[in-house]
């Protein structure tokens, strides 16, 4: 896991077996590990270790997780996913509106927790990764060069960001909107059918003949999906 060392994650958790548990399978994964089991610490620890990510236990003593998540997104771009006991959805909505970027309920798979993890380095901290592998998509964004399947595909500039946002929000359907103000940017004055021409063009270059890689939601957008 080469592509992932650098990159510095802060646990807080206030069970011990967890705090092991967590540390010992993302150090494994590559990543630069500090944990913390409470809340005070975990903010003393993030000052020095500017953490990219943040992996938070709502029921924490001293400083909930709640009061953690809001001191840690005042000191700058960190990813905070929060983890909790309860199922309730006023947990959910609170963590959200004070910045939380994800919310994980106990008890969670490893690999679940990874590719969370996974997921907001490539939307909070894309320039971490040379190249990411998404299913059998893998792009790489020092070169501008996005392979499907092992093979190079020939793409404009325009063709690969396009793709890139497809496959990065993958399982999340997007509108034709979305797609210009992300793409081709908010100030674009051009029409949305600009969007079908290019999803046409990356469906040619993918041999996409029967719609199965980019699927079209009539009348609401664009998806790729990944098993």
């Amino acid at each position: 896991m080469e592509q992932l060392k650098g990159i510095k994650v802060l646990l807080i958790d206030d069970e011990p077996t967890i705090l092991q548990f967590l540390s010992l399978g993302l150090t494994n994964e590559g990543f630069d590990i500090k944990a913390a089991q409470d809340g005070i610490e975990g903010i003393n620890i993030a000052k020095e270790f500017n953490p990219h990510i943040a992996i938070v236990d709502i029921m924490l003593p001293g400083m909930d997780g709640f009061e953690v998540c809001r001191l840690l997104k005042k000191m700058g771009n960190i990813a905070v996913i929060m983890l909790t006991a309860k199922d309730q959805v006023n947990d959910r909505v609170k963590g959200l509106t004070i910045g939380a970027d994800d919310y994980m309920v106990k008890p969670f798979s490893f690999e679940e927790l990874l590719a969370r993890i996974q997921a907001r380095i490539r939307n909070q901290f894309p320039n971490l990764l040379d190249e990411v592998s998404i299913g059998p998509f893998k792009i790489d964004d020092r070169r501008k060069e996005i392979k499907y399947l092992n093979h190079i595909l020939d793409l404009s500039p325009t063709e690969y960001a396009l793709l890139k946002f497809l496959v990065i929000n993958h399982g999340l359907v997007l509108s034709k909107s979305t797609i210009l103000d992300r793409v081709w940017g908010y100030d674009f004055g051009g029409e949305e059918n600009i969007v079908e021409v290019y999803i046409r063009s990356l469906r040619e270059k993918l041999q996409d003949h029967s719609r199965t890689v980019i699927r079209t939601l009539r009348g609401v957008g664009y998806r790729i999906d990944i098993s």
